[in-house]
């Protein structure tokens, strides 16, 4: 719950401009109960402000509520926002639209070898593969590591296309879609069968490197990896090392370890890695996506009911 203090504005800082139209953002609010202001850097806050920002700063310690307007929230220390006592809240459950589609994406190019033949194209080359290369995806086994908001968009929708759909999480409570799920410690098993292994949980230090040599190792040699989660599950030099011995067949990749990625990575220069620069949540309505979000929380605010998607 929150306090009893109204809120008296909202502040965007001028950081989300990293993910979406700062002023498109704002207009969102035209009917909004209270004001909205574009903020920057040397601005001060007190109980009655509530903050929207891509990034943090400690100053955001002493409003009223702060919204992280991305799914991820590990740059901003919750700790301190817990001993502040200023509620922090994030913009998990609005992705699995965005997310499901661009990661069916990758398994639908990466089966039909869209990106192969684009890269062809470029060279005016009338390219004919090998008759044994392209499959469909129909009756293929995805296995989908993560079965929240992101693993439930990729579910829904790869079923949907016919796909033998095995999930991995902690609760074995059933979901829609997927045939069985596994618990994690039962990773390597949940893996070996796949065509295609989907990474959707969030970084946290149990999740780091959660994709390294064994978990590659047990894949299929035909198997091809998708990550569009966060950069550090998998580990890089692990996947690299995976690609170069032909341990599994290639990768659809939206995070990394380092972003952008390093133009001496050698992850670009894979024919059968598809490269996105983060833009997994990316459409021409993302930010108003997240404004629907905000609004609600600013209602629930000014109610003094808990605040949705609560962090800390």
């Amino acid at each position: 719950m929150t306090d009893d203090t109204d809120l008296q504005r909202l502040c965007v800082h001028e950081s989300i401009g990293n993910k979406i139209p700062k002023k498109g953002f704002v207009e969102a609010f035209d009917e909004l109960s209270i004001p909205v202001e574009l903020v920057d850097d040397g601005e001060t806050y007190d109980e009655g402000d509530a903050v929207a920002s891509f990034k943090p700063r400690p100053e955001f310690l002493d409003a009223g509520w702060v919204h992280v307007i991305r799914a991820g929230y590990d740059a901003f220390s919750t700790d301190e926002y817990e001993a502040s006592g200023t509620p922090l809240t994030n913009s998990t459950g609005i992705h699995g639209t965005t997310v499901g589609e661009i990661a069916v994406g990758y398994m639908l190019s990466l089966a039909r070898m869209l990106h192969i033949y684009r890269d062809h194209q470029n060279d005016t080359d009338w390219y004919e593969p090998d008759y044994q290369r392209p499959f469909t995806v129909e009756n293929e086994r995805l296995c989908v590591i993560g079965l929240g908001t992101l693993g439930q968009g990729i579910s829904k929708r790869a079923d949907a296309l016919g796909m033998d759909v095995v999930g991995v999480r902690r609760s074995q409570e059933s979901v829609p879609g997927v045939s069985e799920v596994y618990h994690p410690d039962d990773l390597p098993e949940a893996i070996a069968d796949a065509r295609f292994v989907a990474v959707a949980v969030p970084h946290t230090p149990a999740t780091e490197d959660m994709i390294s040599t064994a978990e590659l190792e047990a894949m299929r040699e035909d198997a091809y990896l998708i990550n569009v989660a966060r950069g550090p599950i998998v580990d890089e030099g692990a996947l690299v090392d995976a690609l170069d011995t032909g341990a599994i067949a290639g990768a659809g990749l939206d995070v990394f370890e380092t972003e952008p990625l390093p133009e001496e990575s050698p992850l670009w220069d894979f024919e059968e890695v598809i490269i996105s620069p983060h833009r997994g949540s990316a459409t021409n309505r993302y930010h108003l996506d997240i404004a629907e979000l905000v609004a609600e929380n600013v209602r629930r605010y000014q109610a003094g009911e808990s605040l949705k998607n609560r962090v800390a």
